[in-house]
């Protein structure tokens, strides 16, 4: 497995552009999400250059998994999409909080994957935890992410410490709810 870790400016057009129509696949094709993009590529305003993407490659340099890290001090998904996942509390906005959206890890060339499997626990643990590592070097001491109700197991399990923001809601079909992840080392 392969790590690629940089913001926008630090990454290749190719790299970018690999990174893009591979989240159209999982987003899009895959899970079926209703967004605005580009033909066969997924990207939205969140983005730009301040935009920190971890990717995981495997052995045949092919992306398995994607994350992208938004400074909260800047605009992000949480803060202009999904607000009401914070049960009327505060956005953050401090340097040290930054936002893990746009996390997954499947293998667009599985065919025998189920269609809303986002996850492969193979390298998701991994991708998470270099995320987290990512997080930390820009000053981070916690995370904010929207997640499906089913990645608090996941965290449990790695041993990182997380909670809800606020109680899960329905969103197009699909229980989110906004959960913070400490940035320290898992147990």
């Amino acid at each position: 497995m392969e790590f690629i870790e940089g913001a926008t400016p630090n990454l290749s057009d190719q790299v970018l552009s690999e990174l893009f129509k591979y989240r159209y696949h999982v987003f899009v094709e895959r899970l079926g999400w209703e967004l605005d993009t580009p033909f066969e590529r997924e990207i939205d305003q969140f983005d730009h250059n301040e935009t920190l993407y971890v990717i995981a490659k495997n052995e045949a340099k092919n992306i398995v998994g994607c994350a992208r890290l938004l400074p909260t001090t800047s605009p992000y998904l949480l803060e202009e999409v999904f607000p009401e996942l914070l049960n009327g509390l505060p956005v953050p906005k401090s340097s040290d909080v930054w936002e893990l959206s746009r996390f997954t890890t499947m293998d667009v060339n599985d065919t025998g994957l189920v269609k809303n499997m986002q996850f492969s626990t193979e390298v998701t643990l991994e991708l998470l935890k270099q995320s987290i590592q990512s997080a930390q070097q820009q000053g981070a001491k916690r995370i904010i992410s929207v997640s499906p109700v089913g990645i608090e197991r996941l965290l449990r399990r790695a041993g990182i410490k997380a909670h809800r923001a606020g109680p899960p809601k329905i969103i197009d079909g699909y229980p989110l709810f906004a959960c913070w992840i400490e940035c320290e080392h898992p147990t």
